[in-house]
């Protein structure tokens, strides 16, 4: 519990010290460590990524290509009905 408050004081001291600076030089005296932060956080977390296997990829696949079938001959059953709808709705107010 220290050490996270220690590190949290740490964090909150430079964060005023920030925002104290907030001149076009104090921005860039930071960078360099903000960009060394980024990319250690960038690090951290690309060490818990996991690639899928070769199971995961087929099945995920599997539903992206049904469900692009499905909304696909939704769409068109839509489009049919509106279409024919509107059809018709020209066809009456023409003949009048």
């Amino acid at each position: 519990m220290g050490v996270e408050t220690g590190s949290r004081e740490k964090r909150m001291a430079k964060s005023i010290a920030a925002s104290a600076d907030d001149s076009f030089g104090g921005r860039v005296k930071l960078w360099p460590e903000r960009a060394k932060v980024f990319y250690n956080d960038v690090r951290t977390e690309m060490k818990k990524v996991t690639a899928p296997g070769f199971k995961e990829v087929r099945a995920t696949t599997a539903v992206v290509i049904i469900t692009v079938f499905l909304f696909g001959v939704y769409f068109w059953i839509v489009d049919n009905v509106i279409g024919r709808g509107v059809d018709s709705l020209f066809r009456y107010f023409t003949h009048r």
